[in-house]
């Protein structure tokens, strides 16, 4: 399993093999373009040295949004979201031992339970959190008991909603599509 949602190589690589990543990715997709944000957990591990959860929490309050306001920035809104990543994953060092993997493994959870972990997370809503299962379901091996259920609408098959149905050049333009018409359909 590769994930290809950003169109950089080693950003791609960093969210396939951190899970950590792909859930600060999932954390800074708002209010900016889907590969920004998930080419974000690359630029905050260059810039300190590492992407685990510990460490960022620990890191220092005001070090970190500089860290997010170096250009290029992580954010558009860099210090109010390295606030969020910083209490993402003290949640993570708090109540999974800094595992962000443990939300999807720990205890062979089902897809109920997955986004009930998610939604739990600082900075994870409804949506936010059924995207990510979605994503998880989709692309990242997770095979819980009934996630497309408790993803929906995200988790539908062949579907193009989502980051989570992102797996080329090609499905980025049909998810943008997507919302397009979605967002055109609200201001009907």
């Amino acid at each position: 399993m590769t994930l290809h949602i950003t169109g950089d190589a080693a950003a791609d690589t960093l969210l396939t093999e951190n899970p950590l990543a792909l859930l600060v990715g999932m954390l800074l997709d708002q209010q900016i373009a889907m590969e920004t944000a998930f080419t974000g957990p690359l630029k905050i591990e260059q810039r300190i040295g590492s992407m685990d959860a510990a460490a960022i929490a620990a890191y220092d309050p005001d070090a970190l949004a500089s860290v997010f306001k170096e250009t290029p920035a992580v954010h558009r809104f860099p210090g109010s979201m390295a606030a969020r990543v910083q209490s993402l994953c003290q949640a993570l060092v708090d109540d999974w031992g800094g595992d962000a993997a443990a939300l999807w493994t720990e205890g062979d959870p089902d897809g109920a339970t997955v986004l009930k972990r998610l939604k739990a997370l600082p900075g994870f809503g409804e949506q936010k959190a059924k995207i990510f299962l979605a994503l998880l379901g989709k692309q990242y091996g997770f095979t819980g008991e009934g996630w497309r259920e408790a993803s929906a609408p995200y988790g539908e098959d062949g579907s193009f909603r989502s980051v989570a149905d992102i797996t080329s050049p090609e499905s980025l333009t049909k998810v943008r599509e997507f919302k397009r018409a979605a967002k055109a359909a609200v201001k009907g």
